[in-house]
């Protein structure tokens, strides 16, 4: 059975993205696989599997020597099982820039085009004929991540083909997309039941920055004000995760879905020097507004200075 699985903190891509593959491998291609996630899907990312009835996948921590494993939606070894190199990866589908580091038993499928969404790749690489095949629930999920991907095309990453796509599934599926792509931000604005050390790990990337390890993590909402009431508590909890993760410093972006801009979080002199190298910023509290930054990929980490 083959293993299909995103990176580590599960958003929605990484959670839809190994859905759909699965359905594909198992269905189409004929060679029996199942979606696996390595931690709990977010809140979006548990709406789209309750909205469309999809159980959500088991939870791993880590793979075994001879586990086949398909890798979608990232190809950076630090979001993957620990014991990767040990197991067979057979296919690599992906949208980021190339991370390096991973080596594979035997040569492979690897698929990495500039597009917004790991599932937009997947729905040209399946095809139209045999995507008509699939459940109602396969196309709900590959556009429920194109839409999360985009922000509901508001993020800059978003390409007319992304656009394109998700508009074909959502007619198929008799979806209004703003009416569906508010229901989703919705769910993923509601971290109530989150604690702060939770929230800092629930969208968040590794990076190396002028030799100090960095986790970047940024939170999409339609409600940062619900957010910025918890500021203190989540700059007191960042020490702390930083070290846990063997990092050195937490860089918090609150993403405003509506408003199309980001306010960093600035507990230190480290990471206001960061927001004024990277972006240009004028810095005179503990927050700054950081005015058009929606993209984590394309906007934040390319920009990253100090």
């Amino acid at each position: 059975m083959i293993k299909v699985f995103g990176h580590k903190a599960p958003d929605t891509d990484s959670t839809g993205s190994p859905i759909i593959w699965a359905w594909y491998l198992s269905e189409v291609r004929k060679t029996p696989a199942k979606a696996v996630l390595q931690g709990e899907p977010n809140t979006e990312a548990g709406w789209m599997l309750a909205k469309w009835g999809i159980d959500k996948p088991e939870i791993i921590s880590d793979v075994a020597a001879g586990d086949q494993c398909v890798v979608v939606d990232t190809n950076n070894p630090a979001e993957l099982p620990a014991s990767l190199g040990e197991a067979d990866v057979i296919e690599i589908i992906d949208h980021h820039l190339l991370a390096g580091g991973i080596k594979t038993r035997l040569p492979i499928n690897i698929t990495i085009r500039p597009l917004a969404c790991t599932a937009t790749i997947m729905h040209d690489l399946i095809g139209n004929d045999d995507l008509a095949r699939a459940p109602r629930a396969v196309k709900g999920a590959m556009l429920t991540c194109i839409l999360s991907d985009t922000l509901e095309f508001r993020s800059p990453t978003t390409t007319p083909h992304d656009r394109f796509v998700a508009e074909k599934l959502a007619k198929d599926l008799g979806v209004s997309i703003p009416d569906y792509a508010a229901e989703m931000f919705a769910a993923k604005s509601d971290v109530s039941s989150f604690s702060d050390e939770a929230l800092l790990r629930m969208d968040s990337k590794e990076y190396e920055l002028a030799g100090r390890q960095l986790r970047v993590s940024v939170l999409e909402t339609t409600a940062p004000q619900v957010l910025l009431d918890r500021k203190d508590a989540l700059m007191a909890a960042m020490p702390a995760v930083a070290a846990a993760d063997g990092a050195e410093e937490v860089l918090l972006f609150i993403v405003d879905i509506l408003n199309e801009e980001a306010t960093l979080l600035v507990p230190n002199d480290f990471v206001r020097q960061v927001a004024e190298k990277s972006f240009g910023a004028n810095v005179a509290g503990d927050t700054v507004v950081l005015p058009g930054i929606m993209s984590r990929k394309k906007q934040i980490i390319p920009a990253l200075a100090v």
